[in-house]
């Protein structure tokens, strides 16, 4: 990982995605990475990264809505100006999420994270995070294979779905070295 990308994850911590229009005054359907999904309208303000660069915009006002959220930006007075907004990703800055509790962490924090074995073995890093109702499951890219990327950037590496389950599958999160110990076989 780059140093750029380091600083990247450092200051952002995306929270959504605005996927769509709501009515003709501006409004924005947004769908949020959040836990319950209407959490993203605790935050203000969002940044919207557009052509490359993150963009600030002020909160308003917003709800749940459907199986969306639907939410009303500063600047973004009619539907024109929100239609310029559509497949933004939406992020805040890391200082404005609460402080985790002992044990609990934010995904975003785990994105990036060498995993281990017990037997000191490398599985790769974790690129996401999945929910399914009994556990959370990191998503880990192995590092070997050719370093040929196909258009998903997987050529040659394995990718593994390891249970996020503390004290059985997930032994040790270390952040500030970077890295998770997970008992999981190699081979699997």
């Amino acid at each position: 990982m780059s140093t750029s990308d380091l600083e990247q994850l450092e200051q952002w911590v995306p929270v959504g995605k605005v996927n769509g229009l709501f009515g003709v005054k501006g409004w924005i359907k947004v769908f949020s990475d959040t836990q319950p999904r209407e959490n993203i309208l605790t935050y203000s303000p969002w940044f919207l990264k557009r052509d490359g660069q993150w963009q600030e915009f002020k909160l308003l006002t917003g709800k749940a809505h459907g199986k969306g959220v639907i939410a009303h930006l500063d600047r973004c007075l009619d539907r024109d100006i929100a239609a310029e907004l559509i497949g933004s990703e939406i992020a805040i800055k890391r200082e404005q999420l609460p402080k985790a509790a002992p044990g609990e962490y934010y995904w975003s924090d785990l994105k990036g994270l060498k995993v281990i074995n017990l037997e000191s073995v490398e599985l790769g890093h974790v690129v996401s995070m999945l929910e399914t109702g009994a556990n959370d499951v990191m998503v880990v890219l192995s590092n070997d294979g050719n370093d040929d990327d196909d258009e998903l950037g997987k050529k040659g590496k394995q990718e593994r779905l390891i249970p996020f389950v503390t004290g059985d599958t997930v032994h040790e999160v270390n952040l500030e070295q970077g890295f998770i110990t997970v008992d999981w076989d190699a081979d699997f």
